[in-house]
């Protein structure tokens, strides 16, 4: 597979780059960043960490605000940060336009709905097509985790549920735990996956968890001032359901943090070291 890449720079002694390549499951181009660590210079394979951003965003904001390239470059793990949605003048978005629907807005499904089935399979692209590509292009263990914030962070959560085998680690800032109960995950599977609601248990984490016998180490991050707490997010709903089933969640709540890139970098560093404590 080509890619085409977009732009480099020297950071924390590797290299963040920015790509683009043409995505067979999404049928358009789509972009990624990639965080190097200074051990691939050296030779070594080093495991990859895959972030997963929030409505609106691009492969660019963890990359700019998040400050993990420090600690990232430390442990030696490699950072994959794709974008939030398919893109091109040909792929559908939100007939107004908002933010929470369409463009920056794929919730990391694969859509089954007309247009969007066309180019919305981000489940399908973040679970096969992107990996194989880093794995083939970049010097990298097949050793992988998985992090995002808000829509990624539930993106996190379900893909990292959903494929126990693939994932070393989950963790999350400010997840959609339960979509099917609040307004973003309605407006978005009715859009995506249609009325019929036992396909969107498909991507809820509570749903997935009260299925699941195992699961892997889990870290959540939670700010109390997010002024999407108690209507979108409800991380409660999740820890109800890990304590019936009697699973240990790595679950903090943070007072006066809200749901910006400054509540991510302010525990970015925390995340990694967990995470490098299983990809190993």
């Amino acid at each position: 597979m080509s890619l085409t890449k977009l732009s480099e720079n020297k950071v924390a002694g590797g290299w963040h780059q920015r790509f683009s390549h043409q995505s067979s499951v999404n049928n358009c181009e789509m972009t990624f960043a990639i965080f190097l660590p200074p051990q691939i210079a050296q030779g070594q394979k080093v495991p990859v960490l895959y972030w997963l951003s929030g409505l609106t965003c691009t492969d660019e904001n963890f990359m700019q605000k998040a400050g993990a390239f420090k600690k990232a470059a430390e442990l030696g793990i490699c950072i994959v940060a794709p974008d939030t949605s398919p893109r091109g003048n040909d792929v559908a978005d939100d007939k107004e336009g908002a933010y929470d629907f369409g463009l920056g807005a794929g919730f990391y499904l694969n859509a089954i709905q007309a247009p969007f089935a066309q180019h919305y399979q981000m489940y399908s692209y973040i679970t096969q097509e992107l990996p194989e590509l880093i794995e083939a292009e970049f010097n990298v263990s097949d050793k992988r985790s998985i992090s995002g914030h808000s829509m990624g962070g539930h993106g996190a959560l379900t893909i990292g549920l959903k494929n126990p085998t693939s994932y070393q680690s989950i963790s999350a800032f400010s997840p959609i735990v339960n979509p099917t109960q609040v307004p973003w995950g309605h407006k978005a599977f009715s859009g995506y996956l249609g009325e019929d609601k036992t396909t969107w248990a498909e991507y809820d984490s509570c749903e997935l968890l009260k299925q699941a016998s195992s699961i892997q180490p889990i870290m959540i991050e939670q700010g109390l001032a997010d002024q999407f707490l108690h209507n979108q997010l409800t991380p409660q709903a999740l820890l109800d359901i890990a304590a019936e089933k009697g699973f240990t969640l790595n679950y903090t709540a943070h007072e006066g943090y809200d749901h910006s890139y400054f509540f991510i970098s302010s525990f970015i560093d925390k995340h990694l070291a967990f995470h490098a404590g299983y990809l190993v």
